[in-house]
């Protein structure tokens, strides 16, 4: 797990399986970030290959905390395995998923 910050962005990028052992590892690192308003936090999940019911619970608590201090969590770079387990859950119209880390750059900076 590897977290870079920069202005106001605050980059997790998790690896492997989010599962409950993976879950649980997101969420100690994620709250180790205190979230300020107007900073962007991004979940790259180029790395992860698995997630299950129990992964979907430490992105659905940093969403909660982000929006409740007025910073916002976006999603990308997720592949078809962990699209299908936010599809499933309808989570995908909870978050805002983009395709690629640039993609959020790009509509960030303009």
């Amino acid at each position: 797990m590897t977290i870079a910050q920069e202005l106001q962005v605050v980059l997790f990028k998790p690896q492997g399986s989010i599962d409950l052992e993976g879950g649980i590892a997101l969420s100690q690192t994620m709250a180790e970030v205190v979230p300020q308003s107007d900073q962007l936090w991004v979940i790259d999940l180029a790395e992860v290959d698995f997630m299950d019911s129990s992964g979907l619970v430490p992105l659905v608590k940093a969403l909660t905390s982000a929006r409740q201090s007025g910073c916002r969590l976006v999603i990308c770079n997720v592949k078809a395995p962990v699209r299908l387990i936010l599809e499933l859950t309808q989570l995908d119209s909870v978050f805002e998923i983009f395709n690629t880390y640039e993609d959020i750059t790009n509509i960030v900076s303009t």
